[in-house]
């Protein structure tokens, strides 16, 4: 049997996270950074480290720094090893009667000023111990941001046939749960025809020059013109749900928005909205490691989020 005692790196969780740290950022320096110590302090814990195990965990290349094999192998156990131990003692917090916890979020930017505020408040009122930190993402970076122990959450979305959708491949090997849909609006100028039924038929404004949003948005808004029979002419090309409001308010084009981003902001004058057919309503998705909710403020998170999404 092995005499290495806990103090080993291999049980050093600490340590597993330095790693994985300088081979994201490349450096030990932007390591150290990253994680609140001092440069000096870094080099030192890896050249212990390098001399328990007898071989090179980093090398230098140019100006940077980069994982050895070695490496390598323990950046890729440490978000697991990570996960098991916030889980364990998110529990035995539980036992104790504690309730409290940090949980790193990461969301879409629609999500940014409609779901997460009400979030929070949801949390300061059931469970003010809970902290959130929050970034905003588009769907694909923010699932990777799960799968680099960078976020405990991923708040995504996904559109009807996607050819790019970021919860297939991507995801694998993390836990993908759909919690809601988000109708898709058509952005039209007032008074335009295309508003006067239920539901829009897409195919009523083949002739019309469009304004496409984000890149994934761009290439749904191509899906459901084909599905109508016609390629939109797109004239105008912005993310900033705004600008699109504006140039649609202007005449320049008609565009379409998910409601969350119609929502986020008080609708411009001289626009209206009409709900495109149920079936081209982006889905709406929560994507953590496998065992995640084990962690007690995670899951405090996901059911307050379960709440604010219904």
């Amino acid at each position: 049997m092995s005499d290495r005692g806990l103090d080993d790196p291999y049980f050093d969780v600490q340590t597993l996270r330095v790693i994985k740290a300088i081979g994201d950022e490349g450096s030990i320096t932007a390591a150290a950074a990253a994680l609140g110590y001092s440069q000096p302090a870094l080099s030192q814990q890896m050249k212990r480290l390098e001399a328990r195990l007898g071989v090179p965990v980093i090398e230098r290349v140019g100006r940077s720094v980069r994982l050895t094999e070695a490496g390598r192998v323990l950046a890729r156990h440490a978000p697991a090893v990570t996960m098991a131990l916030d889980a364990a003692a998110g529990e035995l917090a539980e036992l104790q009667g504690l309730r409290a916890g940090r949980v790193r979020l990461v969301g879409f930017p629609s999500a940014s000023p409609t779901v997460v505020p009400r979030l929070l408040a949801d949390l300061r009122e059931s469970h003010p111990g809970v902290t959130i930190t929050y970034v905003e993402a588009e769907p694909p970076e923010a699932v990777e941001a799960v799968r680099a122990d960078r976020a405990d959450i991923a708040l995504t979305f996904s559109y009807p046939g996607d050819r790019d959708d970021p919860h297939g491949s991507s995801a694998s090997g993390l836990a993908v749960r759909a919690i809601g849909t988000d109708e898709l609006l058509a952005i039209l100028p007032a008074g335009h025809a295309g508003a006067g039924g239920e539901v829009v038929d897409m195919s009523t404004l083949a002739e019309e020059n469009w304004i496409a949003g984000c890149p994934r948005c761009r290439g749904h808004l191509l899906e459901v013109c084909g599905r109508a029979g016609f390629e939109p002419r797109i004239g105008f090309e912005t993310d900033n749900f705004v600008a699109v409001e504006g140039l649609v308010a202007q005449g320049i084009g008609v565009a379409t928005l998910p409601r969350m981003a119609v929502e986020s902001f008080p609708l411009l004058p001289g626009i209206v909205t009409a709900p495109l057919p149920a079936a081209e309503a982006r889905t709406i998705h929560i994507v953590t490691a496998h065992g995640a909710e084990r962690v007690p403020a995670v899951r405090t998170t996901l059911a307050a989020l379960t709440r604010v999404l219904r």
